[in-house]
């Protein structure tokens, strides 16, 4: 009886390891694997949208507009579940090492156009921070321009993001 006790323990500690894999799933150390992607958006010398958007893994957009946006403050939203992995494919030559800060190159800019700071957070917590200066006209930060131009309908924040003058409120 007692060697029945040992092998029904034995027999299911290994089938305890044995957990079924969901694809797509995250390892649970959550090693470098993006849990979120924030897009800070900055001033340029006129009246651009300033904003944060946020997108975590499971598909929840955060949007926190600061100046010149429809919306003041935060709101948030659910975007279709493929964004978040889609955003995440586009995005993955810019992506600096975990831990790392680095600034997109760009060949000829346009000055006085907004800059674009963009955060990866994985599931451990460590950062990887990808900086820019939008209006490029060639190389890889022309390429980012590209995916950050289509940004807001993505995230479904156009309309939150829309630029909005208001009396009283400076440029820049």
């Amino acid at each position: 009886m007692l060697f029945k006790s040992v092998l029904a323990s034995v027999v299911l500690t290994a089938l305890g390891g044995c957990a079924a894999v969901t694809p797509g799933a995250v390892p649970a150390n959550g090693t470098n694997v993006p849990a979120s992607i924030a897009i800070s958006v900055g001033p340029c010398f006129g009246f651009c949208p300033v904003y944060d958007a946020k997108i975590v893994a499971d598909g929840i957009v955060s949007f926190t507009g600061t100046r010149h946006t429809t919306v003041l403050g935060t709101r948030e939203r659910r975007a279709a579940p493929d964004t978040y992995h889609k955003l995440e494919a586009d995005l993955a030559s810019f992506r600096p090492a975990a831990g790392a800060t680095t600034e997109v190159p760009c060949g000829a800019e346009i000055s006085d156009m907004p800059t674009y700071t963009i955060t990866w957070t994985s599931l451990d917590g460590q950062k990887a921070v990808a900086t820019h200066r939008g209006g490029c006209r060639e190389g890889a930060g022309h390429d980012l321009d590209t995916v950050l131009r289509g940004l807001p309908e993505r995230l479904g924040i156009q309309t939150w993001m829309k630029q909005t003058t208001r009396p009283g409120v400076s440029r820049g």
